[in-house]
């Protein structure tokens, strides 16, 4: 690993870590010098990834953490801090929609909402509540918060995911407000559609590099609304490694729109 890298000296807590933007998030943070705890559920998928970490030269430590249990994430943080002395990063990452998600007056509100508040945004919340005091006590350092282009532009057909994700943006906000005086920064990533393992692509189309996510009908549809061309992982990883370093030390409460030109239009 990089003994100069942009990272060297931290420690980050990136959740959903087991596959997905958080699992090249965490090679990539890796690579930069940090020590990366590895949350996620998934005992296979968050152990691979750590191992991944370690193959690749670096240090990674595997926490199986229910992010929607205070108790969980407390437990986690213990974990994190017990193994690497600090926490400089905290990547709240896991997240997403669920298939049964649509319009406000058509979604089942009680079966929809509570699996995508709890997740995406409550989730997001506890993370912060237990990491950031831990952030604080090193001297500061980074939050970076996952939303959805959904939250910038209307004609979403998921209402209760663009609410969730609407109020990170409101939350990323009020955090970087609150803990600026403790030299934290808090900023949010609004990714349009990535080509994760989640989001296949049937078509042969896609992205810069070619690609081939999302097992859905209307795909092609759904490509032909990005101008640039459909995300990769990494994409949205070395965003948040800039929000993760000292370079953007002098940016907090942004929202960053990484949509391939999906909101600009």
């Amino acid at each position: 690993m990089n003994d100069t890298g942009r990272l060297q000296g931290s420690s980050a807590f990136i959740t959903g870590a087991g596959a997905g933007i958080a699992k090249v998030a965490s090679l990539l943070f890796a690579r930069e010098g940090a020590k990366v705890a590895v949350i996620e559920i998934n005992e296979e998928k968050g152990a691979a990834t750590a191992q991944a970490v370690r193959d690749a030269g670096g240090d990674a430590l595997f926490i199986q953490t229910d992010i929607t249990r205070e108790d969980s994430v407390k437990d986690a943080v213990k974990q994190a801090v017990s193994k690497f002395g600090k926490l400089d990063v905290l990547y709240n990452c896991a997240g997403g929609s669920i298939v049964d998600d649509g319009l406000v007056t058509e979604v089942d509100i009680d079966k929809v909402w509570k699996h995508t508040m709890t997740l995406d945004l409550y989730g997001t919340i506890l993370c912060a509540r237990h990491v950031v005091p831990e952030i604080i006590k090193a001297g500061g350092g980074a939050v970076i918060n996952m939303s959805s282009g959904a939250a910038l532009r209307g004609g979403s057909p998921l209402h209760v995911y663009t609410s969730a994700k609407g109020a990170i943006l409101s939350l990323t906000r009020a955090m970087a407000g609150a803990y600026v005086q403790q030299n934290v920064r808090v900023n949010a990533i609004c990714a349009g559609r990535i080509q994760t393992e989640r989001n296949v692509i049937k078509y042969g189309v896609g992205g810069k590099g070619g690609g081939s996510i999302v097992d859905r009908q209307d795909a092609k549809g759904r490509v032909n609304e990005y101008p640039f061309w459909l995300g990769e992982p990494i994409d949205i990883a070395n965003i948040a490694l800039f929000l993760a370093s000292n370079e953007s030390r002098m940016i907090t409460g942004a929202v960053i729109p990484a949509d391939g030109g999906r909101s600009a239009y």
